[in-house]
């Protein structure tokens, strides 16, 4: 049978052939599109007879090419695998129950791999190009992806594709997978009903999101919830009074961006119960702790940092980011608006786990002042 780029270059043209000026990425349906593929391959077969084995896949491939994730198709069905990490044509790898691994196919072409880079940019209203090469978006199936193109690439289109398995809905499901004790899980619970403000700390794809959403399961289905994020990734499902709200980036067409410290602001006029920041990234941190001292207690919110006092030290500069205040007023801030730190990590194992939890305690000599939860764990 005919190599694979031809393959589909054959396909392409039977589909502009059958609807003049409509190409594959503009909206021709799925039927449409495998009844290409199939005239495509029973014309190659005459010339070059070939198994059914080798038909299906060929057919299976074509079409993930051209309507799905191409190569990578299988690594996004596969429950286990957590991050895609695309280098370029040639150099895929993935994450699969906490450990890395290289794939084994590619990319065809580079053509290949920007056509599936546009229609994921597409299907959430983004764009990214020579003048806007870096965008963080969504797949279809709700999967964040982060995309960085040449020049600032040097490795050709560079995508990265964060994938939330939802393996870990509740407390009880990290409970199960080993991700937190039944002593912790009890005492967080607690405070969640009692509306103690908790920060969830830790490094990357340490389980921050993760404990969020089991920390919101936890909140009284009658409580109003405002959830502002840069990309939406929180799971509110069953929850009759909840709203989500999400950032968006300026566009070419001149429309203004949304930022996070828009959100915040906006979600102090929704009147919230609680509000839960997917992640504090940037000046918005100072509209965080101002609500968190005007009344919105018992909020949640998450945080980069590899330690629970890193995390204070991080929060202290990204309020700075917002308001040159004195370091003494943004202690106080903290402290009042803070109640307790969730420090998360991924053990050697690939366990995403509670490493410890603190209570905000005081301000001593000029230094916020933390104490280490003793629980089982």
């Amino acid at each position: 049978m005919q190599d694979f780029g031809e393959l589909k270059r054959q396909t392409i043209a039977i589909l502009e052939r059958e609807e003049a000026d409509t190409g594959v990425e503009k909206g021709v349906t799925d039927e449409v599109v495998k009844d290409a593929i199939g005239s495509a391959l029973f014309k190659a077969q005459r010339h070059s007879p070939t198994s059914y084995d080798d038909w299906e896949k060929a057919e299976r491939r074509l079409f993930h090419s051209m309507k799905g994730f191409d190569v990578i198709d299988p690594l996004m069905n596969d429950k286990d695998v957590s991050e895609i990490m695309i280098n370029g044509t040639e150099s895929i790898f993935y994450e699969k129950n906490g450990a890395i691994q290289k794939f084994d196919e590619a990319f065809e072409s580079e053509e290949d791999l920007y056509l599936l880079i546009e229609r994921i940019v597409s299907g959430h209203n983004r764009k990214v190009n020579f003048k806007e090469p870096i965008v963080d978006t969504k797949a279809a199936d709700g999967s964040r992806v982060h995309i960085v193109l040449p020049p600032v690439s040097l490795n050709g289109p560079v995508v990265t594709i964060r994938r939330f398995l939802n393996k870990a809905r509740t407390l009880n499901d990290l409970i199960n997978c080993g991700g937190i004790s039944k002593e912790q899980a009890s005492f967080l619970s607690e405070k969640i009903k009692n509306k103690e403000t908790i920060l969830i700390s830790g490094g990357t794809s340490s389980g921050k999101t993760t404990m969020l959403n089991a920390l919101i399961d936890e909140i009284d289905g009658n409580e109003r919830i405002i959830t502002v994020e840069d990309s939406a990734e929180l799971k509110l499902s069953g929850r009759e009074n909840a709203i989500s709200m999400e950032c968006r980036n300026k566009t070419v067409e001149g429309v203004e961006a949304v930022t996070l410290r828009d959100l915040i602001k906006a979600s102090l006029r929704m009147r919230p119960d609680r509000i839960i920041v997917g992640e504090v990234r940037g000046s918005e941190a100072l509209d965080l702790m101002q609500a968190l001292n005007t009344g919105h207690n018992g909020s949640l919110c998450t945080l980069h940092a590899n330690s629970c006092k890193d995390a204070l030290l991080r929060l202290e500069v990204l309020i700075l980011m917002a308001m040159d205040l004195p370091l003494k007023a943004i202690k106080a801030q903290i402290v009042a608006g803070v109640d307790y730190i969730v420090q998360m990590k991924r053990d050697e194992k690939g366990i995403r786990k509670v490493s410890e939890i603190v209570k905000v305690c005081g301000i001593k000599k000029d230094e916020i002042m933390l104490e280490k939860v003793e629980l089982g764990g």
